[in-house]
């Protein structure tokens, strides 16, 4: 049952007035976009220990924990800077954001060549997460131009960019660095990164807009705008689950593939497929789950999403052998690809365009903080309880937050399904 918006709101939550008749055009710029700058920022990772040895930093223990500084500082920036970005592209345009984020990007992943001490690379990355956000500002130019109709599918279709990115980055991190030196990786990235922030100039066109004033965008007044909040906050913490979820586990992958293959000689490369197969499998299942969600009701696979994950965490707790992990975490990676753009479209469904990004800015914060503690708690766990604990845990509130939607759904009149 939908709800009745008064007249003081611009446009009614979900409303189509606002689509652009480029919205196919500015779609694939924005997934070459997050493909190429997610790529950039993931490919430090299989170096970034060699990168911080050659920056001065000599014993093994004090590698590790700077490198954990300098990986991590990224997505704390980020996470503090996407409700700002969001409202900023609220206030003066969605395209602006992207221009602004590819070419700040570029100079910081380029100038990362140059750093001559592991303090700088710690500062240039925190940079790099309050100066980034094109792939954030991308799901809100998508989500906010294209025709309600075809929202899932797009979103779908536009996290298949990050999720490539995310798996090609290490791999390309893993092979260049050899070919052409370490600080010349940084620059090569930064120069496609460079290239995106070209074709975004040129080829992205956003429909134009009312500009609000300053008092109709305070947080007082931007919920007060919202129909009915209550399928925004499930979706807010929803994405948080999402990202503890996905990243409880990554900590302790290599360690379980010890544990339940001792002896092999392969445990890091069966880790580094374990890794990759739930990338993978939301790369192939994303886009036909937002085509779903179109057909069905994107909250409908955000609840079915939710249950199936949490089945199949389960058997994830008594594998013996590595064949069996990567399968699982695939199917697994299937199901969370479903649930990333379907949050995206309950909540484009439930808000006016006109305070869409701000709430798909809270949205990406939740998700870094799902992203910062669940690792977190996947080690606190795994370390005092055993891996089996980890795995257990996760799926107990993968069930949790499944059913709490689907009560939420049924039993809140004006929620958008």
């Amino acid at each position: 049952m939908s709800i009745a918006v008064s007249a003081n709101i611009p446009s009614s939550p979900g409303s189509d007035e606002e689509a652009s008749p480029y919205w196919r055009r500015n779609l694939y710029v924005c997934l070459l976009g997050s493909f190429s700058t997610v790529a950039s920022m993931t490919l430090i990772l299989p170096f970034l220990p060699l990168y911080v040895a050659e920056l001065g930093v000599h014993s093994q223990r004090a590698v590790i924990q700077w490198s954990g500084i300098a990986f991590g500082s990224t997505f704390l920036a980020a996470g503090i800077a996407s409700p700002f970005w969001g409202r900023f592209a609220d206030r003066y345009g969605r395209k602006l954001i992207l221009v602004r984020a590819s070419l700040g990007m570029a100079i910081v992943i380029s100038t990362l060549g140059l750093a001559q001490n592991v303090y700088q690379l710690v500062l240039l990355r925190l940079l790099a997460g309050l100066v980034g956000g094109y792939a954030s500002g991308s799901i809100i130019l998508v989500a906010t131009q294209t025709p309600k109709s075809r929202s899932g599918w797009a979103l779908g279709t536009l996290s298949t960019g990050v999720l490539t990115g995310s798996l090609v980055g290490p791999l390309i991190g893993g092979i260049l660095p050899e070919l052409i030196g370490v600080r010349q990786t940084f620059f090569l990235a930064g120069g496609v990164i460079f290239l995106a922030f070209l074709c975004t100039c040129a080829f992205i066109k956003e429909v134009p807009r009312r500009r609000h004033s300053k008092a109709e965008e305070s947080i007082g007044s931007m919920w007060s705008k919202i129909p009915n909040p209550v399928p925004v906050i499930a979706m807010l913490a929803t994405g948080l689950l999402l990202l503890f979820a996905n990243m409880s586990i990554e900590p302790i992958i290599t360690v379980y593939v010890s544990q339940i293959m001792p002896g092999s000689a392969h445990i890091a490369l069966i880790s580094g497929v374990v890794m990759s197969a739930t990338a993978f499998g939301g790369i192939l299942a994303a886009p036909r789950l937002g085509r779903l969600g179109d057909q069905i009701g994107a909250w409908n696979v955000v609840i079915g999403c939710l249950l199936v994950t949490s089945v199949l965490l389960i058997p994830q707790a008594f594998v013996t052998t590595g064949w069996q992990l990567v399968l699982l975490r695939f199917l697994m990676g299937m199901a969370l690809a479903g649930l990333l753009p379907s949050i995206t479209t309950v909540i484009r469904h439930n808000v006016p365009n006109a305070i869409a990004g701000s709430i798909l800015g809270l949205s990406t914060s939740a998700q870094f903080a799902g992203q910062v503690t669940g690792p977190l708690a996947g080690g606190f766990i795994g370390g005092h309880y055993g891996m089996r604990a980890v795995f257990f845990a996760t799926s107990s509130l993968m069930l949790f937050g499944g059913l709490g939607n689907y009560i939420i759904s049924k039993t809140k009149p004006g929620a958008r399904a």
